[in-house]
């Protein structure tokens, strides 16, 4: 049988996609990527804010139909359904959309090539959704794809923040780390794979190892990681600001194969925000953090989130959080409009904000971003700059990435090549010509 999946939402879902397809090769089977020549067809869904949950649905109907149309013809796939949104609503959606042949929950990908088998001989669960272990599931058959140069390393599972807005922690559990040797044994299959920039990601990546090992350990972690060779780069997402400690500071300004580069999602500074979200943060400790950082390494690029809208928020809280997106000046920063999530303490508050105003407010702090982007960009006009390629035109300019830029969220570099034999996954130096709201030109030196 041969599996095609359609994945939405964050990096931990593409993560999650690759695991179920090195399984189901694992098994035997075979995935593709031709969607016309699947025998099962599983949406890996988002159930995250309200935009993705209403992408993932339309996504499940555009494979109804696509299922519908190939049983006309004689050979209906199979259609399954995974992720945040099954996990979440399987019940819900398993009566409202009677076509899908398997509901999955989040922790039982392993058993998905089990699972189809017994659909196929007409006796398996319609909807399979265990609860969460208590342990990170220690498999390592997850499928990267061809000619990957740069790859996700999943470092634990769930959350044990408990964020008002957030319904991550009910979805996919308390947080559990892997072991450092199992990661560290992934990171060198990626890297005997041609692997060349790993992006660590969690809920909470600076959780790292208080469950397994009794104290924080991504310093310890990174150190190993380092040692792999063939490793060049090595991003940090998802950090959380309260446990980036002094010691994970001078770890990332030692380590060359660390990136200058931290993705801390801070969701706004007023203390009386903070304080509804049930952040541990402050607005004292996120300034002093920030400080610390760009003490110990000056070209930083510090990629942020902000939520406007939050309940409660005054006009006095955004004019704050307004005021500090100017001061701080991050060369990389997001803003989502609240997003109200049932079975969520957030969503049960009396003071929720006009969704006009919030939207308002985001796109008041995205209009201040844009000018401190250009100017962040515009600062490195005339310089060299080390550059990752990703794709290659037929009139010979390319499109890259610097240390700075994270793939898919960040900027990029446009740039003409000299060489002319350059690909997807080679390192080259590139002169900075000109600069943009987000993107960079240049020559190839």
């Amino acid at each position: 049988m041969k599996l095609y999946i359609e994945t939405l939402g964050c990096p931990k879902n593409f993560n999650d996609s690759e695991g179920a397809a090195g399984i189901w090769e694992k098994a035997g089977m075979e995935v593709t990527d031709r969607l016309e020549d699947a025998d099962v067809i599983m949406v890996n869904t988002c159930g995250f804010i309200n935009d993705a949950k209403k992408e993932s649905i339309d996504t499940i109907f555009d494979m109804i139909r696509f299922a519908d149309e190939e049983g006309a013809c004689g050979r209906r796939p199979l259609l399954a359904v995974s992720g945040c949104l099954s996990q979440r609503y399987s019940d819900e959606l398993a009566e409202e959309m009677p076509e899908v042949d398997l509901f999955l929950g989040v922790n039982e990908y392993e058993r998905l090539p089990e699972l189809v088998r017994k659909l196929r001989d007409g006796e398996g669960e319609r909807v399979v959704k265990g609860a969460c272990p208590e342990y990170f599931p220690e498999f390592s058959a997850r499928k990267l794809e061809e000619g990957a140069y740069s790859s996700t390393l999943r470092i634990a599972e769930g959350c044990n923040n408990r964020c008002a807005y957030c319904v991550i922690p009910s979805i996919r559990g308390s947080y559990r780390s892997r072991s450092m040797e199992n990661i560290t044994a992934e990171a060198e299959k990626m890297a005997a794979a041609g692997v060349k920039e790993i992006i660590l990601i969690a809920q909470d990546v600076t959780e790292y190892g208080r469950d397994l090992y009794g104290e924080l350990k991504l310093p310890e972690l990174l150190r190993r990681l380092c040692r792999i060779e063939g490793i060049r780069w090595i991003r940090l997402m998802y950090c959380y600001e309260d446990k980036i400690s002094d010691e994970l500071i001078e770890v990332m300004a030692e380590e060359e194969k660390i990136c200058n580069y931290i993705d801390i999602p801070l969701q706004h500074i007023s203390d009386n925000v903070l304080r509804g979200m049930h952040r541990r943060s402050t607005s004292k400790s996120i300034r002093e953090t920030i400080g610390r950082l760009r003490k110990a390494m000056p070209d930083i690029h510090i990629r942020t989130t902000f939520i406007t809208g939050f309940p409660g928020e005054t006009e006095e809280d955004f004019e704050e959080l307004a005021d500090f997106a100017e001061e701080a000046r991050f060369e990389r920063l997001g803003v989502f409009a609240y997003s109200r999530e049932e079975g969520t303490e957030a969503g049960e508050r009396e003071d929720q904000i006009d969704e006009e105003v919030k939207a308002e407010r985001a796109d008041c702090i995205m209009r201040l971003q844009l000018d401190i982007s250009r100017e962040v960009n515009e600062e490195k006009v005339g310089s060299i700059m080390e550059v990752l390629v990703e794709s290659v035109d037929e009139d010979g300019c390319y499109v890259g990435r610097t240390v700075y830029d994270a793939p898919e969220i960040d900027g990029t570099v446009i740039f003409t090549g000299r060489r002319g034999n350059l690909k997807p996954g080679d390192f080259t130096r590139v002169k900075i010509t000109d600069a943009f709201d987000y993107d960079l030109t240049g020559e190839e030196i």
